[in-house]
């Protein structure tokens, strides 16, 4: 059979991390690089694991590279700390090692838990992310945030689901959002990228409705709901900050040194 090397990046994941690495004990090794936690994420992770690496944070796409490159084996399942394998996939990547895999990369469709239910609308589901592929033929790419893996040769898709246990409430939704929009305004601000009313008015207002309307949020009940709200709130806050940068820099050339 083709072994597999799962990689997982962490950082403060005690609480969560556990029931990930109890899915993993059909995998050939478990490769995890944690981003010098302060509770007991390492401690933890040593006990189904030898390979846990520590390592300056540097943002998601370096971190993953970084983990990437440590994996043993040339096929990669890559995971996050709130993500866990359903026995479904599991069966389903199995049978793959035992047939071969003719692709250089699948695409794996990710089931979120939030709110104390699975969301199949909003935009949440399938929601398919390239988690299983060669080493070889792939690398992490993108910004401060949302990055993706990028497979150069043959991709296909699995049917069965990737668990993601993300937001544990609504503060945690609203506070990992803020840092979202912070890092996402960073990136455009780099890219020369402005912001103005327009963006501040209609761009949110167009998210809430692709969400809870043509996603079907409106599904979900009260879920889908919250979700399109804060949704269409991340979208505001990223171009509210971006265009409280480039304010920030006006003000520094009109009045160089002064504070």
């Amino acid at each position: 059979m083709l072994k597999i090397s799962a990689v997982i990046i962490t950082k403060d994941e005690e609480e969560r991390i556990v029931p990930t690495l109890q899915n993993l004990d059909w995998v050939d090794e478990i490769v995890v690089v944690d981003a010098h936690s302060q509770d007991r994420t390492r401690e933890l992770c040593r006990k189904y694991t030898n390979r846990v690496y520590i390592r300056e944070w540097k943002g998601y796409v370096e971190q993953k590279n970084y983990a990437l490159q440590l994996a043993s084996h040339d096929w990669v399942l890559s995971l996050d700390a709130d993500e866990r394998v359903s026995e479904e996939l599991r069966a389903e990547i199995e049978g793959l090692r035992r047939e071969g895999m003719d692709c250089d990369g699948y695409y794996i469709p990710r089931k979120v838990f939030y709110l104390g239910r699975w969301i199949k609308h909003c935009g949440w589901y399938p929601d398919y992310k390239m988690r299983l592929f060669k080493k070889s033929q792939a690398r992490w790419v993108g910004g401060s945030v949302h990055e993706s893996c990028l497979v150069e040769g043959k991709v296909s898709y699995l049917r069965s689901p990737l668990l993601h246990y993300t937001y544990r409430n609504i503060s945690e939704h609203l506070s990992r959002n803020n840092l979202y929009a912070e890092l996402s305004a960073q990136d455009k601000f780099h890219r020369g990228e402005r912001a103005g009313i327009a963006k501040l008015i209609f761009f949110p207002i167009a998210t809430f409705i692709k969400t809870y309307f043509i996603k079907l949020g409106f599904l979900e009940g009260v879920a889908g709901l919250i979700i399109s709200v804060i949704s269409a709130t991340y979208v505001f806050l990223k171009y509210a900050k971006l265009w409280d940068m480039w304010r920030g820099e006006k003000k520094e050339r009109v009045s160089p040194g002064i504070k």
